[in-house]
């Protein structure tokens, strides 16, 4: 059964909800196993006998265990429970505002049931690992903060490693973007040209049956290819981008050759290596400052990183490090690690500073990250508008130098 219940916190504020029970009593224990005293309690009849709704259907097929949030509203929702606690608000309580505002119901089912956990003696880090819509970085930050009753400043390094992770995704993508749509626009310049536009004026040169240029020629020859074997083209490129799809999902060795060929691209290369290296450092950093172990963060920090042959590099440090090789020289084994980055690691270990040289470092490859991918904007632009002036042009004097003929067998 199915009961609607109004409750008063011990600051007297109003809560109601709902909660599935076989009778009043049990509702009534589970309010006052959350600190809250019952007002009233009635069965919810509507909910027994009338069908459910389309949403409350989707929700209830969705396990809320398996369901993930997007990295924007994680991040939110970290700021909120820093904010809360740094202002002086129990957890429970943090808990229970968060829930009352929350207007997700998945989201708002899932803090339900951590709430719940809590209340029943497990720790928040234990009751987070139980959802997929929590990364291990955030978990590990968590129970970090448990062990040295900094739960705010948790939840603070969460959200500044999210709010991290946002705006340099972002940035690639942004950057990206502009060059992409040259792409599609020159192919579908290409495209428009050659099929629609130049037939046209094919006729209209058999007619006159004058000689044609062979830049016409070959201009035509191009455009009655696509015409006529437009199937055939579709097929090649899926039997080409099919296999590497698959391959991709499906072979770690494919994915690692793959993710190293990345790295070696010009102009697309540094810019995916500084970020990977970027995101290192930051993730470091912030683990290190909240007091995981150094291995762990380590661990930590390579999973984040989404180039396979990054990680590996990374693999091989950590093996390093666990048979007692300094973080420093472990790194300047790898030519993927800038000499500056081993220096400052270099100096951060001996120092005992080790999370203020990791700081400083994401600083630094995050500023280097934007300088390339401004630098690749700035030159992939120009490139691709010459190849579609190219293009354009070509098949312009294609038209254009033909029709002067005409005019000559006219005159």
């Amino acid at each position: 059964m199915k009961f609607d219940y109004t409750a008063v916190n011990n600051k007297n504020k109003k809560i109601s909800g709902s909660k599935v029970a076989e009778s009043r009593a049990e509702v009534v224990q589970f309010l006052r196993e959350k600190g809250l005293t019952p007002i009233e309690i009635k069965e919810n009849k509507t909910g027994k006998d009338a069908p459910s709704s389309i949403w409350n259907m989707e929700i209830n097929t969705v396990d809320i265990h398996k369901y993930k949030l997007k990295p924007k509203r994680l991040m939110i929702l970290m700021n909120q429970m820093a904010l809360m606690m740094k202002s002086g608000i129990s957890l429970s309580m943090s808990m229970e505002v968060m829930i009352d505002t929350e207007k997700d119901a998945k989201l708002k089912q899932m803090l339900e049931e951590i709430s719940s956990l809590l209340y029943s003696g497990v720790t928040l880090s234990e009751a987070m690992a139980q959802f997929a819509a929590f990364p291990e970085v955030v978990i590990n930050l968590v129970q970090a903060g448990e062990a040295n009753g900094r739960l705010d400043m948790s939840f603070q390094q969460a959200t500044l490693i999210l709010q991290k992770e946002i705006a340099l995704t972002g940035k690639i993508k942004g950057a990206m973007m502009y060059p992409l749509f040259l792409i599609i626009l020159t192919i579908a310049l290409v495209i428009i040209l050659t099929v629609f536009v130049l037939p046209a004026f094919a006729g209209i040169f058999s007619d006159f049956g004058a000689e044609l240029p062979a830049l016409t020629k070959g201009v035509m020859a191009f455009s009655n290819f696509l015409i006529n074997y437009w199937p055939w083209i579709i097929l090649v490129v899926a039997v080409i981008v099919v296999p590497i799809v698959y391959l991709n999902k499906t072979s770690r060795t494919f994915r690692y050759n793959l993710h190293k060929f990345e790295l070696k691209i010009p102009l697309i290369g540094p810019v995916l290596r500084t970020n990977a290296v970027a995101r290192w450092c930051r993730m470091m950093s912030t683990l290190t400052d909240a007091g995981v172990t150094i291995l762990r963060s380590l661990e930590l920090s390579r999973d984040v990183i989404g180039n396979l042959y990054v990680k590996e590099q990374l693999s091989g440090v950590i093996e390093d490090v666990k048979i007692g090789i300094a973080i420093n020289a472990a790194l300047s084994k790898n030519s993927l690690f800038d000499p500056i980055l081993v220096s400052m690691v270099r100096v951060g270990e001996e120092s005992g500073m080790l999370t203020d040289s990791l700081l400083k470092m994401a600083d630094l490859f995050e500023e280097q990250a934007d300088e390339s991918v401004k630098k690749m904007t700035d030159m992939m632009t120009p490139v691709m508008t010459i190849v579609i002036g190219i293009v354009v042009g070509t098949v312009v004097l294609s038209v254009v130098i033909p029709m002067f003929g005409m005019y000559d067998i006219i005159q």
